[in-house]
C-alpha cells in the first residue's frame, strides 16, 4: 500500500459520516477565514503559495486557526502528493520510509509535500530524521505546532523552516464559519433548514475560545439535539446543553500555561485586582494545579510586595494552607483573597533586588574567611587564635547597634537593602537611617579619624 495519502476529493467530500469540521474544511484561499495577516493579498504565506515557493515552513497557534488546512491547501494549489503524519502516532521508522519514498518520487518529478501535526511532540532524534530531506529538497516539511518553535523544535530544523505565526480566530470569524456551515447544503447541514439567531451562535464562538474545530463540534451536537426535540430552532438554551462546559485553551505542560501565570504576576504587580482575579480563574477552571498557582502567589509576596507589607507572607501562606486542607473548588476562594490582597498591597522589590546583588557579589567576589570577631570561641585553642576577639555585644549598648564590621574587609562598605518609602518599608527605612547614623559614629574607623 502507497505511504502517499491523496487530498480528499469531491467524492469523499461529501461523506455526511466525517466531521463537520471536516467537511467544511476550506478548500482554497478564497474560502479561508482568517490570518489575514499572512493570507491576505500580498502578505508573506500567500506569496509564497502563489509564486509555488518550494520552502519548509512552520505554523504555530493554537488550536483549531487553519494550520492542517493551510498545508493541504498547499498542497492543493501546487499539486504535490500530501503525506500527512501525527507526532502522537509515528515513530522514526515510518519517518524513515515515508523519506526514502520521496525522494525516489522527486526523481519522477513527484514533489512531495510531508505535513506533521504537533511536531513538537517529535524528540530530537525523529527531528533530526527530516534534515537531510529538507536539505536537499527531497521533500516540503510543513509543521504544525502549539508551542513556542524556539523551544520545541530542533534549531537544525527550525532554521531551514520558515515560521508563520497563525493568530486566534475571533468570535465574529467563527460566527461567519458557523453561519456558512448552516447554509452549506453540500457538505454542511444546509439540507435540515436549521435556524440559529446570531446571539446563540455568538454563545458558540464565544464558548470555543477561539477555535473554529470546537465550535463546529459544538453546533454538530447541537444539531442532534434539535433533531431530537423535532424543532429547527438552535436556542440558548440547546447551545448551553450542547457546550456543557466551555472550552478553554490551555496546556499545563505548554506555553500558555508560563503565558497566564506571567499575566496572572505582572496584572498583581501593576496592581490590577480585576484581571488578577480574571487570570487567576482563567488558570483554575481551566484545570491548573492549585499548589502550583499558591506557590507562584507566596512567591509574588515576597518579590513584588517584600517588606512594604510583610503581611502579604502570611495571608499567601495562609491560602497555600486552605488550598490544601479544603481542596477545590472551595479553595478557590482562598486564593482569590491573596491575590486581590496583594494587588492591593504597597509594592517594593527592594528585597528582591537586594538579594540578586548579594548573589552576584557572591558568585564574583573571592570566598572570604569570616571576620574572627563574628567567629564563635568554644575552646581555648579557637580563642588563643583570636576567635571572637573584639565582638562587641549588641545588647550591652545604650543603642542596641555595635559599631563592628560584619562584612569582609573586601565589601565593608556595600549597601544592598534600600528600602522603599512604600508602606511600612517607610519606616523601616527611617529605622535604617537610624541605625547606620548610631554605627558610623560607633565604628572603630570613625573614631580614629575623630582622634587624628
Amino acid at each position: 500500500m502507497s505511504l502517499f495519502q491523496p487530498i480528499p476529493n469531491e467524492s469523499t467530500v461529501r461523506d455526511a459520516t466525517r466531521p463537520l469540521a471536516d467537511r467544511m474544511r476550506p478548500r482554497t484561499l478564497e474560502e479561508f477565514v482568517g490570518q489575514e495577516h499572512l493570507v491576505g493579498p500580498g502578505k508573506p504565506l500567500r506569496v509564497q503559495i502563489e509564486r509555488d515557493d518550494p520552502g519548509s515552513m512552520i505554523f504555530w497557534g493554537p488550536p483549531g486557526t487553519g494550520k492542517t488546512t493551510l498545508a493541504q491547501i498547499i498542497a492543493r494549489i501546487t499539486k504535490a502528493e500530501f503525506i500527512e503524519f501525527s507526532a502522537v502516532l509515528s515513530g522514526i521508522k515510518e519517518i524513515k520510509q515515508v523519506m526514502a519514498d520521496a525522494d525516489r518520487a522527486r526523481q519522477y518529478g513527484t514533489r512531495t509535500i510531508v505535513f506533521v501535526d504537533e511536531i513538537h511532540r517529535f524528540n530530537k532524534a525523529q527531528q533530526d530524521a527530516f534534515l537531510p530531506y529538507v536539505e536537499k529538497g527531497s521533500i516540503r516539511l510543513v509543521g504544525a505546532t502549539t508551542e513556542n518553535p524556539s523551544f520545541e523544535i530542533i534549531s537544525a530544523l527550525l532554521s531551514r523552516c520558515r515560521v508563520y505565526v497563525l493568530k486566534q480566530l475571533t468570535e465574529e470569524q467563527i460566527v461567519t464559519l458557523l453561519k456558512r456551515a448552516l447554509a452549506d447544503s453540500e457538505r454542511g447541514l444546509g439540507s435540515l433548514h436549521l435556524a440559529a439567531s446570531h446571539e446563540a451562535l455568538q454563545k458558540i464562538a464565544a464558548y470555543s475560545s477561539g477555535d473554529a474545530r470546537s465550535a463546529y463540534n459544538v453546533l454538530e451536537v447541537a444539531t442532534s439535539l434539535v433533531r431530537q426535540a423535532e424543532t429547527n430552532q438552535i436556542t440558548d438554551e440547546i447551545v448551553h446543553e450542547a457546550v456543557q462546559k466551555r472550552v478553554l485553551l490551555y496546556d499545563k505542560a505548554g506555553e500558555e500555561h508560563y503565558n497566564l501565570i506571567s499575566a496572572l504576576h505582572k496584572s498583581v504587580r501593576d496592581s490590577d485586582p480585576d484581571a488578577a482575579l480574571y487570570w487567576l480563574a482563567r488558570m483554575l477552571e481551566a484545570g491548573e494545579d492549585p499548589l502550583y498557582v499558591a506557590r507562584r502567589v507566596v512567591r509574588m509576596s515576597v518579590e513584588d510586595i517584600g517588606l512594604a507589607d510583610p503581611n502579604a507572607l502570611a495571608l499567601c501562606m495562609a491560602a497555600r494552607d486552605a488550598v490544601d486542607f479544603i481542596g477545590m473548588p472551595e479553595g478557590n476562594l482562598a486564593l482569590a483573597q491573596a491575590v486581590v490582597y496583594l494587588s492591593l498591597a504597597p509594592k517594593s522589590n527592594a528585597l528582591y533586588t537586594a538579594y540578586g546583588a548579594v548573589q552576584e557579589d557572591v558568585e564574583r567576589t573571592a570566598q572570604e574567611p569570616v571576620p574572627l570577631h563574628l567567629r564563635n570561641a568554644p575552646t581555648g585553642l579557637m580563642k588563643g587564635l583570636g576567635y571572637g576577639k573584639g565582638y562587641e555585644y549588641a545588647h550591652d549598648t545604650e543603642t542596641k547597634v555595635a559599631g563592628m564590621q560584619c562584612l569582609p574587609d573586601s565589601l565593608r562598605d556595600r549597601v544592598y537593602y534600600h528600602p522603599t518609602n512604600e508602606g511600612i518599608e517607610k519606616r523601616i527605612r527611617e529605622r535604617l537611617d537610624e541605625i547606620r547614623k548610631i554605627r558610623n559614629t560607633r565604628s572603630p574607623r570613625t573614631k580614629r579619624e575623630s582622634q587624628g
